[in-house]
């Protein structure tokens, strides 16, 4: 059961644009342009406040420890409790409105992400595992959630605490600072040693994970079937194999990253040693005061520290760059647009296929010269085995995918021409596999109109013979239904699709196989409500027992994607 998204052996992704991915990010982020320069001014504030603190500790030791003066000690004590007040005061100002540009910029992300999946054509989710995309909408933005909480103001204060430091460094020994600064060419070679292979292997990790949800979701879905085949170790085996694999990449991930502190640290007690060594001596021959020894000192670790800090946070910031790419790149995918001239157009029903082509793989014919038309009002069966085409007309019908060759005409107008929107809701759909919703069963029905009125509901149930097994639920009309429809059975389910189509009153109706799988019984009560819902409607019916399509106006049979004969059911099948 492999799949084509494993590729562990391959050549290892990278950030492929990073300055682009971060305007991007940074568009959304100006959009809160107003709250974002409150939260930079008080980033200004603490860091300057956090440079305040150091430099009236030298004061206190140089001017008034030194001299006895404990009157003015006390007040600069005071005024250092004040600074160190406001320090926190400030930071959580900065902190608190900085969440608040991160999460409403990640909920227009995500949000933009989501309506974009619902532009795209259903081809795109042919080819991507469902919870590879899952992915997309909640590992790698939540990923760019927290960078962005943290590391806008990381980075911002560490830049303004190291230029600040520099300069008061300057002010207080140019030849201290000078032995400081020889510390930065050895931070700068061991960050850029680490960052170019960390920024690959976090790229590596989001796709790894995301190739693992897209597996999960998988399994879990197809539970049933694992189980009938007995297929649990397999299963565990692949997942065991995935997992693995995202160990791997996570763990070379953070452990590069992990060496960027510890270098950090080596280099910043190496400088404190070398700058107290270089003090001391500096005292000693009367060119310094212990006061400005001790300022210097902790203006030297306020100086490392936004190095060590910018190193960390870039890291974090390849991490949800990595995630970012993954987001646009959906974003990026074209969107299945209708043409300038799409318009609203009120079916009537007639449907003319014209020399239609269509393949779902280049070099792969599916349909090939398919010509047929229906009246207004009729019914046409498709049969053939599995693979003749039979869903790929339904699909082309309903302008999921679009003609290779030739045109599909509703009432002489081709069907490109008219929003694919506006075809669809004057379309009903009845599948063989039924889709519900947790949520009601009144609810579920309301799906097909949402402006129904629950009296319009429970007609439209009656119309479907369900209301009679709705009403003995628990709560009738109110039970809650699961997404995969356990509690009821496939024809239960099947009748409240059915009830959905009724409610839309749609022009053309589709139905694939939607009696298939059902007991003799159900199917006497589900024919009777097709029977309902096909009046008066163009009907387009794929026939699993060809008993059901006795009265169908056109039967077609199709082989191989094209049409091998057509007819009454007599002349075709009989």
């Amino acid at each position: 059961m492999k799949h084509p998204g494993s590729n562990p052996g391959g050549k290892k992704p990278k950030i492929n644009n990073l300055s682009v991915t971060l305007k991007r990010i940074g568009r959304y982020l100006f959009k809160r342009k107003s709250k974002l320069l409150l939260t930079m001014m008080m980033v200004a504030l603490s860091s300057a406040l956090a440079l305040a603190g150091p430099f009236l500790i030298g004061v206190a030791i140089d001017d008034y420890i030194a001299s006895g003066d404990e009157r003015g000690l006390s007040w600069l004590l005071a005024g250092l409790a004040l600074v160190y007040i406001g320090y926190s005061l400030v930071s959580f100002l900065q902190n608190y409105w900085m969440a608040e540009v991160a999460q409403k910029t990640v909920y227009e992300l995500r949000d933009d992400l989501f309506r974009h999946f619902h532009k795209l054509p259903v081809s795109f989710f042919d080819k991507r595992r469902h919870g590879e995309l899952m992915s997309r909408v909640t590992n790698d933005i939540d990923n760019i959630s927290s960078t962005l909480n943290s590391s806008i103001i990381q980075v911002a204060s560490g830049l303004l605490t190291l230029l600040g430091s520099i300069a008061v460094m300057l002010y207080l020994s140019p030849v201290l600072t000078l032995i400081t600064l020889l510390i930065i060419p050895l931070m700068f070679g061991g960050m850029k040693w680490i960052t170019n292979r960390t920024g690959p292997r976090f790229k590596e990790q989001q796709r790894h994970l995301g190739d693992l949800n897209g597996f999960i979701e998988e399994a879990i879905s197809s539970r049933h079937i694992v189980k009938m085949f007995s297929r649990e170790d397999e299963m565990i085996g692949e997942f065991m194999e995935k997992n693995d694999r995202l160990r791997e990449a996570g763990y070379l991930a953070q452990a590069y990253s992990g060496f960027i502190p510890k270098l950090m640290n080596l280099l910043n007690n190496t400088g404190f040693a070398v700058i107290a060594l270089a003090g001391g001596i500096l005292a000693l021959n009367g060119q310094a005061s212990v006061g400005t020894i001790v300022i210097f000192t902790e203006y030297a670790r306020q100086f490392t520290r936004p190095l060590n800090d910018l190193a960390n946070q870039y890291n974090t910031m390849l991490s949800a760059v990595a995630g970012a790419e993954r987001v646009f790149d959906i974003m990026d995918t074209r969107e299945a647009v209708d043409r300038k001239e799409s318009r609203q157009h009120q079916l009537s029903g007639h449907v003319v296929f014209n020399n239609v082509a269509f393949s779902y793989e280049e070099g792969k014919p599916t349909l090939s010269n398919v010509s047929f038309q229906a009246e207004a009002g009729e019914t046409i069966a498709l049969i053939g085995p599995t693979g003749s085409g039979k869903t790929t007309i339904m699909n082309l019908l309903a302008r999921f995918y679009e003609p290779a060759g030739g045109a599909i005409l509703f009432d002489g107008v081709d069907s490109r021409e008219i929003a694919g929107s506006a075809l669809r809701r004057q379309m009903g759909f009845v599948l063989q596999d039924t889709v519900l919703f947790e949520d009601t069963v009144m609810e579920n029905i309301r799906y097909g109109r949402l402006d129904a009125t629950d009296d319009e509901v429970i007609e439209a149930a009656r119309k479907a013979n369900a209301h009679t097994f709705i009403m003995r639920m628990p709560d009738g009309y109110a039970s809650k239904l699961s997404q995969d429809g356990s509690g009821i059975s496939q024809g239960q389910r099947q009748l409240l699709s059915i009830a959905r189509a009724i409610l839309a009153d749609p022009v053309i109706l589709i139905l694939d196989e939607a009696t298939s799988s059902i007991d003799t019984i159900t199917e006497l009560h589900i024919q009777e409500a097709l029977g309902r819902l096909m009046e008066g409607r163009t009907s387009f019916v794929i026939a699993h027992r060809l008993n059901t399509i006795q009265h169908a106006d056109q039967v077609i049979r199709l082989r191989n994607g094209a049409i091998e004969a057509i007819g009454t059911y007599e002349n075709v099948v009989e």
